[in-house]
């Protein structure tokens, strides 16, 4: 396991906060009020746990094949049904969304090989990454991949306490299947809009991981 480095300042921060509040919890409240000083290391322990877990990045065996869209996040599956894309397509897809609960990993990558033809940041709103208006109405980035077999759209939404979305991509790369597309700070949602007729192989409420679970194919 590795740390991402849009975690480098969190930890950092957290780190030294850890440090001076146990510091001062220990030098003042100890004597007089032990338990206090107890609860406030305790606490301050999981908080640091868990910011160093939120960046961290597992080693697994990625799913690499031609075809396959390979889920962009680890979460749970939340929404696939045909949808009207008002953004970029202007037509019916296929969505479908990976939400991510603050305990998922949040990196994003490509869920699959292809040139980046859009991408395009868009302010919102926070509503909760699960609601249906989350996908239109939320703080979010979009990128579209031309896979040489048609376009699929991947949008990274912001949630209720998703407050920063990174997007790592530009206008004209050439992708590789689970290459870093970007990351998404403390609980949100990935959307993939697919041509409709695409073949699934997921349903709603199955866990999935990022680069190895193959969600769809073309």
């Amino acid at each position: 396991m590795t740390i991402h480095k849009e975690g480098y300042k969190s930890i950092a921060i957290t780190g030294l906060l850890y440090v001076i509040i146990n510091y001062l919890s220990f030098s003042w409240l100890s004597f007089a009020h032990p338990v206090i000083s107890w609860l406030i290391f305790a606490v301050t322990t999981f908080l640091l746990v868990f910011i160093i877990s939120f960046f961290r990045i597992p080693n697994r065996t990625f799913t690499v094949r031609q075809g396959a869209i390979v889920a962009p996040a680890d979460g749970k599956v939340v929404v696939i049904e045909e949808t009207h894309d008002p953004e970029y397509f202007h037509g019916q897809r296929l969505q479908i969304s990976v939400f991510m609960s603050p305990a998922n990993v949040h990196v994003n990558r490509c869920p699959i090989d292809g040139e980046v033809v859009y991408t395009k940041y868009h302010k919102g709103k926070y509503l909760v990454a699960w609601d249906p208006k989350s996908s239109t109405e939320n703080e979010r980035h979009s990128v579209v991949l031309n896979t040489g077999k048609g376009e699929i759209l991947v949008k990274q939404i912001a949630g209720a306490l998703a407050k920063r979305i990174s997007n790592y991509l530009r206008q004209g790369q050439q992708v590789k299947q689970n290459q870093e597309l970007g990351f998404i700070r403390f609980g949100s949602r990935v959307d993939l809009l697919l041509p409709v007729g695409t073949k699934v192989n997921v349903k709603i409420g199955d866990k999935v991981k990022g680069g190895v679970t193959v969600l769809a194919e073309i």
